[in-house]
């Protein structure tokens, strides 16, 4: 294809799909105790779940190098793309973009372009699938960026935690917000309207949870068709409950569903437990009657 489409380990996207669109995944890393793995390579959902069961536990993630994204962008430029389309979680999450970009602008801004999907996750992996639809059907580097950017706005997410703990020492949320839904002993829902997690919703049980994430789900997606993702962290009976109830509201209005578990680098942030739904509400067909 003439625009190769690019993106980072957090998209999560069924590995069948990375094959068939031909997508390139750069991972991000993850430190356990000291010990640096590739996400998706050489670090696995289970050995985060494992580290973060432990008494005492380091646990963190680092973007990849600009280094890394310029060779990856070199290597499919000379292979014969005339252009790249770089995809990646949101810059309120990591500094994945800004790596990117920092690459890009080595390789040439006239060859590579690199969108922030706002998201991570299948709020990541739709814009990724729309923008390598793009490519395939012939698009030029400005078509493929407008097919991801025009996903990252039908795109919303929305998960469920255990406990915010884990959000806490990963400085995704605040202490507060954190300490608040302990006092109380809740569970939250969380979404990211900007780009940044932020609580949604409070639920006393996880079964209240994964009804709640039904409703938000049917709310984000209005009167549109949709595809829908579903992502778990060693919570297989949860993903397959809140994928039934999915199903089971939307009907023959759902077109496709994915399952898949969470990663590493999502799971050292969210810990076990995490059920998450991404709704990408499918674009209206033109109206084509002449009258």
């Amino acid at each position: 294809m003439s625009v190769a489409v690019v993106t980072d380990s957090t998209a999560y996207l069924p590995s069948e799909l990375v094959r068939s669109h031909r997508i390139t995944v750069v991972p991000l890393t993850v430190v356990l105790n000291g010990a640096e793995g590739l996400e998706g390579v050489e670090t696995f959902p289970a050995d985060a779940t494992r580290a973060l069961g432990a008494r005492r536990v380091s646990v963190s993630t680092s973007r990849p190098a600009p280094e890394q994204f310029a060779r990856t962008y070199r290597r499919l430029l000379d292979a014969g793309a005339e252009a790249v389309v770089s995809v990646h979680l949101s810059t309120g999450l990591s500094g994945t973009v800004e790596a990117a970009r920092l690459a890009a602008a080595e390789v040439g801004a006239e060859r590579v372009a690199v969108v922030d999907s706002r998201s991570t996750g299948m709020g990541l992996g739709f814009p990724v699938l729309a923008a390598a639809c793009a490519a395939e059907a012939g698009a030029d580097l400005s078509g493929v960026r407008r097919a991801a950017l025009d996903a990252v706005a039908r795109t919303t997410i929305f998960f469920y935690v255990d406990t915010l703990e884990f959000l806490r020492r990963g400085g995704r949320i605040n202490a507060a917000e954190a300490l608040l839904g302990t006092a109380l002993s809740v569970k939250p829902i969380m979404h990211m309207p900007d780009g940044t997690i932020e609580v949604r919703d409070r639920v006393r049980t996880a079964s209240r949870g994964v009804a709640k994430l039904v409703d938000l789900a049917a709310e984000a997606a209005g009167d549109a068709d949709v595809d829908l993702a579903v992502h778990h962290l060693a919570a297989p009976q949860r993903a397959g409950a809140l994928l039934d109830a999915l199903t089971a509201r939307f009907g023959d209005r759902l077109r496709q569903a994915y399952v898949t578990e969470a990663g590493a680098v999502v799971a050292a942030h969210a810990g076990p437990g995490l059920a998450c739904v991404v709704v990408h509400r499918l674009p209206t067909a033109p109206d084509t009657d002449p009258r």
